[in-house]
């Protein structure tokens, strides 16, 4: 995995979490750790409560809107909900300073999306004196770092006494106190780990369901039918719990229909050539970067009927996933390097979609049509909508008051 000079100052040589370890024997000892430990099936359960909590805060201020007849800024609302989630799970509700810490990881993942002169230059010092981001890179290491420090002091002097209630940093924390691995873990591997996990885990995750709830408005058949579903699967409970969900099997396929066209990273993340090699009549050097264009094969109509059209119903007879097995369709990646918080976060997808299709009707400001709806992207770590979701929420089933 290539790392660019800018990078490099945010996570030094070998201080790697889990999205940079370097290929070999390490990648192999922090992948088994997510397998087994992070984002097994039992860990994933086990922040059932706060998923549903967070989605209850969500729907609460949606509702709230709906009320006042007024838009609500669902990228927003998005955003928030799979932040808070995420940093409940890494470091727990009980971290004082929760809230700043969030926004230091939120800046963050601002700062490894841009490009700079340093990165296009490497070699070059005047490029590294006029760029300000060695500054910044410089800086939020500092603030992460202090904050860091912070949690795991605050962790280790309370520990969880319950396996089922330790948070992700509580697991890290473990697993380099006990000292059975082959290569030991450093209080810097862990910071860097909580980094790559909040970033996959948050960004992606509301990536996802922004670009979900804009294919619904601007695909009305669709939306029907996914809300008919969650509403006769649910019908008569107060809320979306995710005992619910099991058999919401059509809003599955307008996930992984969403997942097709809008992959959240849709380069993935960048690769190292690791020896020299030949694809399709092109020399590739050692240690060149490649990038594969996850957005660009997904809709590759050699592969895909009406590839630009909005089609759950293609993954009906579930003959391609995204588990790494069909190269035409990797939102997750492939290989030794897929994404590990896959079930993770999808978990949190299902729950708030489903939450949002159940309880609400959703119109656009204005009265605007289906049609008028901007669908243009912005690139960044993942690429959004380039205009924030505004939609006006209307009341289907009422959320109780307690």
């Amino acid at each position: 995995r290539p790392i660019s000079r800018m990078l490099r100052l945010s996570i030094p040589d070998g201080t790697e979490g889990i999205a940079f370890a370097p290929y070999g024997d390490k990648l192999r000892q922090i992948r088994k750790i997510c397998s087994v430990e992070l984002f097994s099936a039992r860990r994933v359960q086990s922040f059932r409560t706060v998923r549903e909590e967070e989605a209850g805060r969500l729907l609460l201020a949606v509702a709230a809107a709906a009320t006042a007849s007024d838009p609500v800024n669902l990228s927003n609302r998005l955003s928030a909900y799979a932040a808070d989630s995420s940093v409940r799970a890494i470091i727990g509700s009980r971290f004082k300073d929760r809230d700043t810490f969030l926004m230091i990881l939120q800046r963050g993942i601002k700062l490894f999306a841009g490009m700079s002169l340093p990165d296009l230059y490497p070699s070059s010092r005047l490029a590294m004196l006029v760029s300000r981001v060695p500054g910044q890179m410089k800086r939020y290491r500092e603030e992460r770092d202090a904050f860091m420090d912070a949690a795991v002091r605050e962790h280790q002097e309370n520990r969880a006494a319950d396996d089922d209630k330790e948070g992700l940093l509580d697991v890290l924390l473990r697993i380099q106190r006990e000292g059975q691995l082959q290569f030991p873990m450093s209080i810097d591997n862990i910071k860097s780990a909580v980094g790559d996990m909040f970033a996959g885990g948050s960004d992606t995750s509301a990536t996802t369901l922004i670009w979900t709830m804009a294919e619904l408005l601007k695909n009305p058949r669709v939306m029907r039918k996914a809300q008919d579903e969650v509403r006769r699967a649910l019908a008569g409970q107060p809320n979306v719990t995710e005992d619910s969900l099991g058999g919401l099997n059509y809003m599955r396929l307008v996930i992984k229909e969403v997942l097709r066209l809008h992959p959240p990273a849709p380069l993935l993340l960048p690769r190292e050539c690791m020896n020299d090699c030949r694809v399709l009549g092109f020399d590739v050097p050692k240690g060149t970067m490649v990038l594969v264009n996850a957005w660009a094969v997904s809709r590759d109509p050699a592969h895909w009927d009406a590839a630009e059209e909005f089609i759950p119903e293609r993954f009906e007879r579930g003959e391609v996933d995204f588990k790494g097995a069909d190269m035409e369709y990797t939102p997750f990646g492939a290989g030794r390097r897929m994404c590990p918080g896959m079930s993770f976060g999808l978990a949190n997808v299902e729950l708030a979609l489903a939450g949002l299709l159940y309880h609400f009707d959703w119109e656009l400001p204005g009265g605007a049509q289906a049609k008028e709806l901007d669908m243009t992207e912005k690139m960044g770590v993942t690429v959004r909508l380039r205009r924030d979701l505004l939609l006006v929420p209307v009341v289907r089933v009422p959320l109780p008051l307690d």
